[in-house]
């Protein structure tokens, strides 16, 4: 079941607001609304997010983002439409309860912090447990292991004042960790910070996210940040949701001219994954198989290297064409493991632009593997290379009709 669904919301600020959600379903446009003295904020937005997923949505200013996380929230009730926490929907809630889905379901992370002063970082951390009732000693506890996990451990008798804007933010995330919720809320909650020190935050987000596994709605105005952290991404404007894809679906399919307006200065390279170029071998050889195997493999295929996995599919390493040789030649039984060539491995996760080093320093393909480490494909520095040259002409980086197995410059040689 998804965690949060919404289902044609819409809310219209102004007299009348119903009169407004008839009017744009009828085909008004929200200039036009405006004109009546009625504001579109949110025009028949439809979404689900799924445990354990970040889903971003992003947008300007203006474009509704706000008020649509305010209504996953519950503090803005919609005009119309249906909004749910999981089997729960929220526009039936009587008071009482939606203030008990939002204490025991949901937690917030705001973009000022909203830290109070008077009380220390320990107590800001527990703030949440308190309203809630938690006992002293309990939430504590709960409120060093949040700090702990967002590396402010030992600071927790410090006010607010004492702590950098990058650890501020650290404490507003340590509180809705502390909470123990399922579902964070993140609006804009990193804009406030210098690129640097925003970037650290993403990389302990998704850090926090790869171990707790928590469901986040995130809210941001910066493309960059949203392809980078979010598994996906709903782009709104004028208060209507015009895409909801992966960051790969946005880049290579973009939904109309806007998108493809918005995308045209992202740096593909930091986005786009090792997953997205990777290309599958002619052959692999098997656990068990010898260098007889390994050369007839080779001969078939005109191919200078061949990867060896094992039973389990892990990597075993590179066999290359003059070894194979030698050995058969030698009538070895043993695979004949080059001493001048290493195996480069990378994650599928792998960002495009982390891969050029570790492709100029060594002569074989890289090697993709998944999080077992299970061999998923090979980069072949000419497909990294092709990848590079059609990301940077903002064309389709796809390279998997492409054959660039028997070109010279993948075999592992210096081109």
């Amino acid at each position: 079941m998804s965690v949060i669904t919404a289902d044609g919301l819409y809310k219209i600020f102004g007299r009348r607001p119903a009169r407004g959600v008839d009017a744009l379903r009828g085909g008004t446009t929200r200039a036009e609304l405006r004109e009546d003295g009625l504001t579109a904020a949110v025009i028949d937005a439809s979404f689900q997010v799924e445990p354990g997923e970040i889903f971003v949505v992003m947008g300007l200013s203006g474009s509704g983002k706000s008020t649509l996380i305010r209504m996953v929230n519950g503090l803005i009730p919609a005009t119309a439409g249906d909004l749910s926490i999981g089997d729960q929907p929220l526009s039936s809630m009587a008071p009482a309860q939606l203030r008990e889905v939002r204490r025991k379901r949901i937690s917030m992370v705001f973009q000022h912090f909203a830290l109070l002063p008077h009380r220390t970082v320990g107590e800001n951390a527990a703030y949440g447990l308190e309203v809630s009732g938690v006992s002293r000693s309990e939430r504590e506890a709960k409120a060093e292991e949040a700090l702990s996990l967002v590396g402010l451990a030992g600071w927790g008798g410090y006010k607010p004042s004492a702590l950098s804007g990058g650890m501020q933010q650290r404490v507003g995330l340590a509180r809705a960790l502390a909470a123990g919720t399922d579902i964070m809320l993140m609006d804009e909650a990193f804009s406030a910070l210098d690129p640097l020190i925003r970037r650290d935050m993403q990389d302990q987000l998704i850090d926090l996210q790869q171990r707790l596994e928590k469901t986040i709605l995130f809210i941001t105005h910066d493309l960059n940040e949203a392809m980078r952290i979010g598994d996906r991404i709903a782009m709104m404007r004028d208060g209507e949701i015009v895409q909801i894809g992966t960051s790969e679906e946005i880049l290579n399919e973009p939904a109309n001219d806007y998108v493809a307006a918005f995308i045209q200065d992202v740096d593909r390279t930091r986005v786009l994954q090792a997953g997205a170029i990777m290309e599958q071998p002619p052959e692999t050889l098997g656990a068990g198989q010898g260098p007889r195997t390994a050369h007839k493999l080779l001969r078939e295929t005109q191919n200078s290297w061949l990867i060896a996995l094992n039973r389990d599919r892990t990597p075993r390493g590179v066999l290359w064409e003059d070894d194979v040789a030698a050995a058969v030649r030698e009538g070895r039984d043993d695979l004949p493991w080059s001493t001048r060539h290493e195996m480069p491995t990378v994650h599928q996760d792998s960002p495009i632009a982390e891969l050029f080093a570790e492709s100029a320093q060594h002569a074989s393909p890289l090697v993709v593997v998944d999080d077992d480490g299970r061999f998923q494909g090979v980069i072949p520095r000419i497909t990294l290379l092709t990848a590079l040259g059609s990301v940077n002409g903002n064309g389709n980086h796809d390279t998997s009709s492409d054959d660039h197995s028997n070109d010279d410059s993948s075999r592992g040689g210096d081109a």
